[in-house]
């Protein structure tokens, strides 16, 4: 994962003609981590879609170099469709092979579940769904938004053993969330310091 980064320099975003923060610095090279934190309605999620190009900021510059996978309350998959099948849709379309496919099913403890449909799964194993799909991506950055909403200890614990492999390998991981996280010395960006006055 050669060359993968991210990195951004005093990202301002507006929402609603409203400033909701302004001047966030952050430089993410392989193999490192950030965590984004702060309350609910911050501002948290739009910095995440910026940092994904799904949304434009107001000010300043972002770089990224690698290619992008978004955990976020969009669960992303086909309801009808069993497990197996809605995720085998996402990793064709990122040209992941079945090896990916059956290593991030492994990964979130997916296995026994392959074969329901996802509308049957529950809170909890949607979400691991939701991180399975980007495990299976091959994607170099993750960004995960409140990734540990709906999981339970043993499974915010596959969550930290995933987010540490993709580190070993030379990834990056960003993820915002108002709970603590089971990652390994993260970046730590409070963004209730960067509200601008007008929000605050």
């Amino acid at each position: 994962m050669s060359g993968v980064a991210l990195r951004l320099s005093g990202i301002a975003c507006a929402r609603g003609g409203r400033l909701l923060f302004r001047g966030v610095d952050l430089a993410l090279e392989q193999g490192e981590s950030a965590l984004l934190r702060g309350p609910n309605g911050i501002g948290k999620s739009s910095l995440m879609r910026i940092c994904a190009g799904l949304l434009r900021q107001t000010a300043g510059r972002i770089e990224r170099r690698g290619r992008i996978a978004l955990a976020d309350e969009r669960l992303a998959l086909d309801l009808e469709e069993p497990l197996a099948q809605a995720l085998g849709f996402w990793a064709r379309l990122d040209g992941a092979d079945g090896h990916a496919l059956d290593g991030a099913l492994e990964a979130m403890a997916l296995g026994p579940l392959v074969g329901i449909p996802v509308r049957m799964l529950s809170t909890g194993q949607r979400k691991r769904a939701a991180l399975a799909r980007v495990i299976a991506s091959g994607a170099e950055l993750w960004l995960l938004d409140e990734p540990g909403n709906g999981l339970d200890d043993a499974s915010l614990g596959l969550l930290g053993a995933a987010a540490a492999a993709h580190l070993a390998r030379g990834g990056i991981v960003l993820a915002a969330s108002h709970q603590p996280l089971p990652m390994k010395s993260p970046v730590v960006i409070d963004l209730a310091a960067y509200v601008a006055e007008e929000a605050a």
